[in-house]
C-alpha cells in the first residue's frame, strides 16, 4: 500500500516522520510532494519525492492533504485526473466539508485531526469518513493513524467540538496552568522552573490516576477537598468563577470555526 503526503509543513512533516518511525508504512511506500520542491529535496535519500502533486496521485493509494484551506481546492483539481480509481483522500483540515470536496472529486474521502501530543505518540486523533468509505478502508486509515496514539471516529458535524476537546485543548490547558503558575509565583520563593515542574508532574499524575482508576473529576475533588479544608477554598473559587470563562472559550472558538468554514465555502 502506497501512502502519499501532499504538503511538507509542520503537519506533513510530522505525519511523514511518524509513519516512517512506526514502521507501519515502509520507506519505499511513502511518497511526498510540496509546492516548493527544494524544501523536500533532502528527503530523496529515504523517501519517494514527487515533482508534482499529480505525480504523487498516480502512485498513492491513500493521499494525505496537509495544506492550508485556501490551497485545498487547487490541490484537488490538480490530483483529480491522476488519482487511482480506488484512491482514498484524507484531508487534515476540518473547515473543508465533504460536500465541498465532493464537488471536485468523486472518491473515498476522510478527514483527520491529530493533536500536537502526537509528538509523544499520545495524540487523540479525530477521524470522520464520507459515505463512499467502506469499513475495510476505515480500519486501514485508523490503523495507520494509531501510530500517533488513540483514534476517535466522530460524525462530521461533531468534528468542530471534537477538535476543541483534543486539538485545541493542549493550548487551553497550557494557558490555564501558565496562569496558575504565574499566580503562584507571587506567593512563593520557589524558583519558577520548579513551580512549573511540580504543577506539570501533578497534572500528569492526576490524569493517570483518573484514567487508571476510572475516576470522575468530582471523585478526585472529593478525595482532596475535605470539608472545611484548604483545598475546598480553592475549589469554591474555581467553581464560582471559571464556568463563565469556560463557556466563553467555547463560544469564541466555535464562532471562529464557523467563520473559517464560511470563508472556506466561498472558495468552492
Amino acid at each position: 500500500m502506497n501512502v502519499g503526503i501532499i504538503g511538507y509543513g509542520s503537519m506533513g512533516q510530522m505525519l511523514l516522520e511518524k509513519f516512517a518511525e512506526s514502521g507501519i508504512i515502509k520507506f519505499k511506500e511513502l511518497f511526498i510532494s510540496n509546492r516548493h520542491i527544494e524544501k523536500i529535496h533532502h528527503l530523496t535519500t529515504f523517501y519517494n519525492v514527487c515533482r508534482s502533486n499529480g505525480e504523487l496521485a498516480q502512485k498513492a493509494d491513500i493521499i494525505f492533504i496537509c495544506v492550508r484551506p485556501s490551497e485545498i481546492k487547487s490541490v484537488l483539481e490538480e490530483i483529480k485526473p491522476n488519482m487511482k480509481e480506488d484512491a482514498l483522500v484524507v484531508s487534515l483540515n476540518g473547515s473543508i466539508t465533504f460536500e465541498h470536496m465532493e464537488k471536485l472529486i468523486d472518491c473515498k474521502i476522510a478527514k483527520a485531526i491529530p493533536s500536537v501530543t502526537a509528538e509523544v505518540n499520545q495524540s487523540q486523533t479525530l477521524v470522520c469518513f464520507n459515505q463512499s468509505v467502506a469499513d475495510f478502508d476505515k480500519k486501514e486509515v485508523i490503523s495507520i493513524l494509531e501510530c500517533m496514539g488513540n483514534v476517535i471516529e466522530l460524525p462530521e458535524n461533531e468534528m468542530g467540538m471534537g477538535s476543541e476537546l483534543v486539538s485545541c485543548m493542549p493550548g487551553f490547558i497550557a494557558s490555564i496552568f501558565d496562569v496558575l503558575c504565574q499566580a503562584a509565583k507571587k506567593h512563593t520563593l520557589i524558583p519558577e522552573q520548579q513551580v512549573v515542574q511540580m504543577v506539570l508532574n501533578t497534572l500528569c499524575a492526576t490524569g493517570n490516576l483518573m484514567l487508571e482508576n476510572n475516576m470522575t473529576f468530582d471523585e478526585v475533588v472529593s478525595r482532596v477537598a475535605t470539608k472545611g479544608g484548604i483545598t475546598e477554598e480553592g475549589v469554591k473559587v474555581i467553581s464560582e468563577g471559571f464556568p463563565e470563562i469556560a463557556d466563553t472559550i467555547f463560544l469564541k472558538t466555535l464562532e471562529k470555526r464557523r467563520l473559517t468554514a464560511q470563508k472556506a465555502e466561498e472558495l468552492f
